[in-house]
């Protein structure tokens, strides 16, 4: 048994007994979903969102392939969350929902929050499977476990401490694993150039083209990333959440502010880390194991201590996206549609059953699709469905025109061009019509035209009803 080995599962007892500690502040359903935040939890339940583990084995493999310029993925995700705390936060928090649904339905009515709903849990869904593939994947290749244990032995983990303390939990293990994160990787990257003589031998031994240069892995790639954090960030429901129970809107704002600083500068770190291990294994087959390959290779402990940041990446992204799901099926579903006069027992044993149930999701389908490449497709599909909401929420509080039913037609009509895009790309490997226009940007241009035709169709159908001229 080896001691990175060890090293990791202390790490993930310290988690579940600071989860456990947390149920004591959980009592009530608003509790759990989060009530009353200051900045320090907003922030650190906020930043798993963000920082999951694509910003960790992801950007690295990026720094390996492309350099530095891959930190533009979460410097991406930081330029979103400041949109939404610049020009969002402020609104979504006075309007008193704890979901981004339930925000949609004060602008387009109660059937758009339920179709919007169903929307973001499937994205969150998505989301989260990915993140345990990730987890599981790492304990197949690094610490030699069977794909299948180590899965369910991450699921027993993460689904125990959100259970156990909801938002709260989410809160106090995010704290710790942002310090892990970055001291982790902090001191990696010490010890890594140590070795090799200092960060100036990568200047040495790899090109400045495309290594050194910020927009190495190209323009449309950077670009792409930036629109889809921006539209992303502002219905991104785990992100949000933690806004939405700010202790006002002055603390929403500010955390939001503060959350996309500590989220930018994380990707300089593992594209770093990335570009030290192309140095020192130039010819790994698969470059997603760049970081971790790295890490097997420094002073066992100081290793195992690294490897236990990617997996605090990983685990500060799902919990907050289980206890999301759980918090939309119960507010946006069980408690506005099916059972509006629910006790608040009731409310928070719902949410208890459908967060554990979205983590048991998360690890059934990440056990039946390991080793397939449709996860990536599924991912991006569950984003461009994110941002294109998005563009229908803008058009809600900006345009008095719009529909409810002209915008419930234009979010479905768009999640099929979405799925379309990207099966299209999974079958013939390029996008339909021009390369350039990727899953994100025909999704948010068919939501923007679907939003306008729609409701000027369902606007004067209405107006005929009512007999009236428009």
């Amino acid at each position: 048994m080896s001691v990175q080995f060890l090293v990791i599962v202390a790490y993930l007892l310290i988690t579940v007994i600071i989860g456990v500690v947390a149920k004591r502040k959980s009592r009530g359903s608003s509790a759990f979903h989060g009530a009353g935040l200051g900045v320090l939890m907003c922030v650190a339940a906020g930043t798993g969102e963000w920082l999951g583990g694509t910003s960790t084995t992801g950007v690295s493999e990026y720094g390996y392939v492309y350099g530095i310029s891959g930190a533009w993925y979460t410097i991406a995700n930081a330029i979103g969350v400041m949109v939404l705390a610049l020009f969002f936060a402020k609104l979504y928090r006075s309007l008193d929902s704890v979901t981004v649904p339930g925000i949609v339905e004060r602008f387009i009515g109660v059937n758009a929050r339920i179709v919007a709903s169903a929307l973001l849990i499937f994205v969150m869904i998505a989301v989260g499977t990915a993140q345990v593939i990730a987890a599981g994947t790492l304990g197949v290749t690094v610490l030699g476990l069977d794909y299948k244990l180590s899965v369910m032995a991450l699921g027993i983990v993460f689904i125990l401490y959100t259970l156990a303390g909801g938002m709260t939990s989410v809160g106090y293990t995010n704290i710790m694993h942002i310090i892990t994160m970055y001291g982790g990787s902090i001191m990696a990257l010490i010890m890594v150039s140590s070795d090799m003589g200092g960060l100036q031998a990568l200047r040495i031994a790899l090109p400045a083209n495309p290594f050194f240069a910020w927009f190495g892995i190209g323009m449309p790639k950077v670009s792409s990333w930036i629109i889809a954090s921006i539209l992303g960030a502002c219905t991104a429901q785990a992100g949000i959440q933690p806004i939405l129970a700010a202790r006002d809107v002055n603390v929403a704002k500010k955390s939001a502010v503060i959350t996309a600083f500590v989220v930018a500068p994380f990707g300089i770190l593992t594209a770093l880390l990335g570009m030290a291990a192309r140095v020192n294994f130039p010819n790994i087959a698969n470059a997603k194991l760049a970081l971790p390959t790295l890490m097997m290779n420094l002073q066992p402990v100081a290793g195992g201590i690294v490897l236990a940041s990617i997996m605090a990446a990983i685990l500060s992204t799902i919990s907050p996206i289980i206890l999301a799901s759980g918090t939309m099926f119960t507010k946006d579903m069980y408690q506005r549609v099916f059972k509006p006069d629910a006790t608040d027992g009731q409310l928070l044993l719902v949410s208890r059953v459908t967060t554990g149930l979205s983590g048991v999701l998360c690890i059934v389908i990440a056990i039946l699709m390991y080793g397939s490449t449709r996860v990536l497709d599924i991912v991006y599909f569950a984003y461009t469905l994110r941002g294109s909401l998005f563009v229908v929420i803008l058009l809600a509080i900006y345009w008095k025109g719009i529909s409810s039913k002209g915008a419930v037609w234009a979010m479905l009509t768009t999640s099929l061009v979405g799925l379309f895009w990207v099966v299209y790309k999974a079958v013939y490997g390029y996008y339909p019509i021009s390369p350039m226009l990727t899953e994100t940007y025909a999704s948010v241009i068919v939501a923007l035209v679907s939003t306008v035709i729609y409701s000027s169709i369902f606007r004067r159908r209405d107006a005929k009803v009512r007999g009236l001229d428009i």
